[in-house]
């Protein structure tokens, strides 16, 4: 049918249910540039590109946070910077470096 729209190919574990509207935000998770929208969370970004917060310790399955509110200690990641910070709880910015290793944060801090 040519005029039906083409239904989008999703790469991340995570679908935006409703578009968010705000302003386009640069930012860079483990080397590679990616976008984000003001408002999102860096979980939401993890999530939205395909990454992972972590992976587990037996097996390598990829883990996304759990209680998504800031509570259970699950979701650390690395800022360029060193500092640690919860993902589910943390505001995207413009032009921030998130590590999901937290051994490759400190070998770029």
């Amino acid at each position: 049918m040519p005029n039906e729209p083409k239904q989008k190919v999703h790469q991340g574990q995570f679908v935006r249910a409703v578009s968010r509207q705000g302003a386009t935000l640069r930012l860079t998770i483990d080397g590679e540039m990616v976008e984000a929208v003001e408002g999102d969370s860096l979980l939401a970004v993890l999530l939205l590109n395909g990454r992972a917060v972590r992976h587990l310790e037996f097996g390598g399955a990829p883990r996304a946070g759990f209680c998504l509110m800031g509570a259970c200690q699950d979701c650390w990641i690395a800022l360029g910077d060193g500092e640690r910070v919860r993902a589910c709880t943390t505001p995207a910015a413009h032009g921030m470096v998130i590590w999901t290793d937290l051994q490759k944060a400190q070998a770029h801090a």
